[in-house]
């Protein structure tokens, strides 16, 4: 093997770093916790991946540009409360009991005025998306609070529990869900136009300027597919909770933060790929699982994601340092 192919095989692996760890992980859980090395368990594993990791897809869209958006655990919570409120068959609901698939056309457009009032006030008005989405993140999850009173929602209809219980063979629907969120905008990052443009605004936005690139509707699009995808999972936890209650979901954007920077998105912007934000949202959960099994308490799941964020935060500094000799 000569010096250039030794690059670009380093190079790889450092791009895909998050995956060795990942199977290193699952191996070492398999062999010492007894019980984990079962389908159902692996299975498990994914199944609860699926909420964070359809916000972890949302949150590195906006690091890649490098912007964040921390409203999205909010936007999922006020999602699944609309949810819950507009088809629950429950007392506490609206009465009206909407087909469950008219109610996601109508999330999904509360996920895209989200989306464009977020980019409306850091485009337009020169805000830091910081300070936008962190307002964002109080209000919205208070709105769920004022359209339930406090209280939670239960019993949805049928075919909202239908999304939920549907397997495909041994796999759950909504794991094939959220696999097929991340190919179709993995393909969207990788191949097309829009995609293309959003890495290279990330990676340099006075260039992008220059180049010619719209850059202001770039940024507006990344924040509308933001609150569309938080939006959508919203729905989708209301299916698999058949029902809402004001608190759900927190504490998913840390989680969702976690698999991105540990999948190697890198905070800078312009760098990083979805496979990696899935391992990174796999191997957070298979840890969750792991902690479970031991009897650990739970609270010391955020001592393991907290170390887990250090190191890949590290190893992203690391690699950046590293990736242009490479070159």
């Amino acid at each position: 093997m000569n010096r250039l192919e030794a690059k670009d095989v380093l190079r790889w692996v450092l791009d895909h770093i998050v995956w060795f760890i990942l199977f290193i992980v699952l191996a070492v859980f398999s062999l010492t916790v007894k019980g984990f090395a079962q389908w159902d368990i692996y299975r498990n594993i994914f199944y609860h991946a699926v909420f964070v990791g359809i916000l972890a897809v949302a949150e590195a869209l906006c690091i890649i540009s490098k912007e964040m958006d921390l409203s999205v655990e909010s936007v999922l919570g006020l999602a699944a409360v609309v949810t819950a409120y507009l088809t629950g068959t429950s007392t506490d609901a609206s009465g009206l009991m909407l087909n469950g698939y008219l109610v996601l056309g109508i999330v999904v457009i509360i996920g895209v005025v989200i989306g464009l009032f977020n980019g409306f006030l850091i485009i337009n008005m020169r805000i830091s998306s910081f300070i936008v989405t962190l307002a964002g993140y109080l209000i919205f999850r208070a709105v769920g609070l004022i359209l339930t009173h406090g209280y939670g929602v239960v019993k949805l209809r049928p075919e909202l529990l239908a999304v939920a219980r549907t397997n495909v063979g041994p796999i759950p629907v909504m794991i094939l869900i959220m696999v097929g969120i991340y190919a179709f905008f993995f393909i969207f990052l990788t191949r097309t136009r829009f995609g293309k443009y959003i890495y290279l605004v990330g990676d340099n936005r006075t260039a992008s300027y220059n180049a010619g690139i719209r850059v202001d509707r770039v940024l507006l699009g990344v924040f509308v597919l933001s609150g569309v995808l938080a939006a959508f999972a919203g729905w989708l936890i209301a299916a698999r909770t058949n029902g809402s209650s004001p608190g759900i979901g927190t504490g998913m954007l840390f989680e969702a933060m976690a698999a991105v920077v540990i999948g190697g998105v890198s905070m800078q912007g312009g760098i990083g790929n979805l496979t990696g934000v899935f391992a990174g949202a796999v191997l957070l959960s298979a840890l969750s699982t792991a902690v479970s099994i031991l009897g650990i308490p739970p609270f010391f799941m955020n001592i393991f994601r907290g170390g887990f964020i250090i190191v890949a935060v590290v190893l992203d500094a690391v690699i950046s340092r590293l990736r242009p000799r490479l070159m």
